[in-house]
């Protein structure tokens, strides 16, 4: 069964926030009463790594860390996930691989948000035959969420991500947004104001523009 609503998280680029982003959604989602799942559909990291991603994400989601990433899909090796498949000598997977295991692992339950994370920036390989990109549209995700920097070079990173996006609804969430920073404000201002895009700072507010996507989306289907 699929969830209800299929968010994908990914970023500008690696090591922007993602895997906090997404549990803090998850947490969030819960607090309100919602059924949620997680999945990290491969990962890689360095070898002797105490806590991957997929274990920070199962433990915001209540669910086992192998639920969330299989344990053949997790790479102790701190490249690209494919490019770790390869140098361990491990079967590499192509999107179709990965989107077929997404579908058939979620919880045999009504989930109302099921959550996806991807690995690096969003055009950053995820199978041998593709990108972070390629797989919220191999599964259909009903919304995207980018997660960048507020720092300098944040309208740049934007900008491009959003091209590998297109046709999907994405919202823009600014991690470690400071309010007292002059610069951070001044990019928030420029992307909602000049670039017209929907920009969230917090997980409350991530939510209910998740909340609002998904009403639009179910008006759509009716239609």
């Amino acid at each position: 069964m699929r969830p209800a609503t299929v968010a994908v998280v990914t970023g500008t680029a690696t090591e922007v926030g993602k895997t906090w982003v997404a549990a803090a959604l998850l947490k969030e989602a819960r607090r309100g009463g919602l059924s949620v799942a997680a999945r990290k559909p491969a990962q890689s990291y360095p070898s002797g790594t105490a806590i991957t991603d997929g274990q920070v994400l199962a433990e915001a989601s209540g669910e086992h860390p192998d639920e969330v990433c299989p344990a053949h899909r997790s790479y102790p090796l701190a490249v690209a996930p494919p490019m770790a498949a390869a140098r361990l000598g491990r079967p590499v997977p192509t999107v179709a691989d990965l989107a077929a295991e997404l579908s058939s692992s979620w919880p045999d339950m009504n989930i109302d948000l099921g959550v996806i994370e991807g690995a690096g920036g969003v055009a950053s390989p995820l199978a041998d035959d593709g990108d972070n990109a390629a797989l919220a549209r191999a599964v259909g995700a009903d919304a995207a969420i980018l997660v960048a920097d507020p720092d300098l070079g944040v309208l740049n990173s934007v900008r491009l991500a959003l091209l590998a996006l297109a046709g999907i609804p994405t919202v823009v969430y600014l991690n470690r947004f400071d309010p007292a920073v002059d610069l951070h404000r001044w990019n928030r201002d420029w992307l909602t104001a000049r670039d017209r895009l929907q920009v969230m700072t917090t997980p409350a507010s991530l939510l209910d523009w998740l909340g609002r996507t998904a009403s639009r989306n179910t008006a759509k289907q009716k239609a």
